[in-house]
C-alpha cells in the first residue's frame, strides 16, 4: 500500500466500517519468517509462522520498532470482522506509537471465511480450551521468548470482533494480560453459543442482561483456579451503535467492576472531549481499575485517530521507552487566547530554533487555575487540566530546523482566560515569542 494512501486512511480514523473494511484496506506485503529466524526485521510488518499451538489456524503478524526497548512491553491489537492483522496495522497508529515508546505489537489475523474471531464457542470461553485464544496466547509466548518481553506488561486492545476478543482474553488469561481496551465490544460470555454459530443476536441486540455478580461469575468461570490479580479494563462505546447495541456497554461495566471487586458508582466522571462521558471506577487516575468512555451520537465505528494514545495512557505505555528525548537546539512558543464568558480557544505556535530536526515531540505546560481543555487540534492533550502534555499527531511529528507547527485547544474557564506562561518541548524549556 502506498504511503500516501496509508496516511489518508489513518487521517480518516482507519475507515473501520465492518462491511467496508476489506474493500478500503488492502493488506501490505509481509515477509514470512519461521520461528527459527527470530528476531524479525525491525520497523516493518512481518509474518511469523510456527509460533506454537494454534488450533484455529490464525496467522501472526508482528511489528518490532527499530527502537525496541530491553524487556519490552507487548501490545496485542485485534482486528474487526472482515478485517485482518495487516488491516489493523494500517488502520490504527499502534505501530507509529511503538516507534516512540519501544513496545512490540502483535496483530493476530483470522483465516476462517467470516474473518471474525471466535468469541462464542465453549472452547474459546475457557482457559486452554482451544480455538483463537490459545493461538493468541502462543503469539504472546513467542514474543516473550524471543525478545525477553516484560511479562508484567502484556496488553490487548481490539475493535468490534477484536473488542469481544479483548474481553475473552482477559477472562481466559487474567494471569497473562495486565489490561485491555475494548472498542465497541460485549461482555465476556455474552456471545456464547452451543450450536456452532458465530453470531448471538440476543447479545448483539443488547438484550442479554445480568447482575454484576452474574457477569463476574461468568468471567471467573473461564479460569476458576486463578487467585491472583485481575486485569484492568478500558471500555469504549457509541450510544447509537446499531451492530453491538449500547446496553452492552453497561453490561461490560458491570462485569469488569465486579471482576475487579469494586463498586459500580464512578469514582470520577468527566468529559475529556466534547460529546464524550468518561467514568472511572475504583480510582480517579489515568490507570483506574475500570475506565469507560461513552460517545454521544456515535455508531459502531467508534475508533478514530488519536484514541490509541489514550489507550497507551491507560495502559501506562506512554511514560517510558526511547522517545521523546530532548533534542539539540532550542524552541520558541507563541501562545494567544481568544476568550468569551466561560470559554476560550488557544492558538499555540511551536518553532524549532535549533539546527536539528525534532522527530516526535511532547509540549508540556500548565493551564491557569480553573481552565479545562474540552477539545484540541494538532495534538492530543492529557490530562484536561493542570499540568498538560500535548503530544504530536502523525502529520506534525517532525519540526524541521527554523520551522514551526501550529496547534490549539478549546477550554472552559472560571474567570482566568490567560495563556500558559511557560512551555517545555521534550523536556527542554522554550522561550516565549
Amino acid at each position: 500500500m502506498p504511503d500516501f494512501l496509508r496516511r489518508a486512511l489513518r487521517s480518516l480514523g482507519g475507515a473501520l466500517a465492518l462491511l467496508l473494511a476489506t474493500a478500503l484496506l488492502t493488506a501490505p506485503a509481509a515477509v514470512a519468517r519461521p520461528q527459527a529466524a527470530a528476531p524479525v526485521p525491525t520497523a516493518t510488518l512481518t509474518e511469523v509462522t510456527g509460533f506454537g499451538a494454534n488450533p484455529s489456524g490464525l496467522r501472526m503478524y508482528v511489528y518490532v520498532p527499530a527502537s525496541v526497548t530491553a524487556h519490552p512491553a507487548v501490545l496485542v491489537a485485534v482486528h474487526w470482522c472482515t478485517g485482518s492483522g495487516p488491516d489493523m496495522y494500517n488502520g490504527t497508529e499502534y505501530d507509529t506509537l511503538a516507534d516512540r515508546y519501544g513496545y512490540i505489537v502483535v496483530y493476530p489475523s483470522v483465516t476462517r471465511s467470516s474473518k471474525c474471531f471466535d468469541v462464542s464457542s465453549p472452547q474459546a470461553l475457557r482457559r486452554g480450551g482451544g480455538s483463537d485464544p490459545v493461538g493468541i496466547k502462543s503469539m504472546v509466548d513467542w514474543v516473550t521468548t524471543n525478545y525477553a518481553a516484560d511479562t508484567g506488561r502484556i496488553y490487548v486492545t481490539g475493535i468490534s470482533s477484536g473488542a469481544m476478543m479483548t474481553n475473552v482474553l482477559l477472562g481466559d488469561y487474567p494471569d497473562v494480560f495486565a489490561a485491555g481496551a475494548a472498542f465497541a465490544g460485549v461482555p465476556f460470555g455474552c456471545f456464547a453459543t452451543t450450536d456452532g454459530s458465530e453470531w448471538n443476536s440476543a447479545c448483539s441486540g443488547g438484550t442479554v442482561i445480568h447482575t454484576a455478580q452474574q457477569w463476574g461469575d461468568i468471567a471467573r468461570a473461564a479460569y476458576p483456579g486463578h487467585t491472583g490479580a485481575r486485569p484492568r479494563m478500558q471500555l469504549w462505546h457509541g450510544t447509537v451503535d446499531d451492530v453491538l447495541r449500547y446496553p452492552n456497554f453497561g453490561e461490560e461495566i458491570k462485569q469488569w467492576t465486579n471482576v475487579r471487586g469494586i463498586g459500580q458508582t464512578p469514582a470520577a466522571t468527566d468529559a475529556p472531549q466534547s460529546g464524550w462521558t468518561r467514568t472511572r471506577y475504583g480510582g480517579t487516575g489515568d490507570q483506574a481499575p475500570v475506565e469507560a468512555i461513552s460517545l454521544q451520537g456515535t455508531g459502531h465505528n467508534v475508533y478514530t485517530y488519536g484514541m490509541a494514545a489514550r489507550v497507551l495512557t491507560f495502559f501506562g505505555l506512554d511514560g517510558g521507552g526511547p522517545a521523546p528525548q530532548p533534542q539539540p537546539g532550542g524552541c520558541k512558543v507563541t501562545a494567544t487566547t481568544n476568550a468569551w464568558s466561560t470559554g476560550l480557544t488557544a492558538s499555540v505556535t511551536v518553532t524549532n530554533t535549533g539546527t536539528t530536526a525534532v522527530n516526535g515531540w511532547q509540549l508540556a505546560f500548565t493551564l491557569p487555575s480553573g481552565q479545562t481543555v474540552t477539545n484540541g487540534w494538532g495534538a492530543t492533550y492529557s490530562p484536561a487540566a493542570g499540568a498538560v502534555t500535548a503530544t504530536n499527531v502523525s502529520y506534525d511529528a517532525t519540526i524541521a530546523p527554523n520551522a514551526g507547527i501550529s496547534i490549539g485547544y478549546q477550554a472552559n474557564h472560571t474567570g482566568n482566560s490567560a495563556a500558559p506562561g511557560a512551555f517545555t518541548l521534550n523536556g527542554a524549556a522554550c522561550t516565549l515569542g
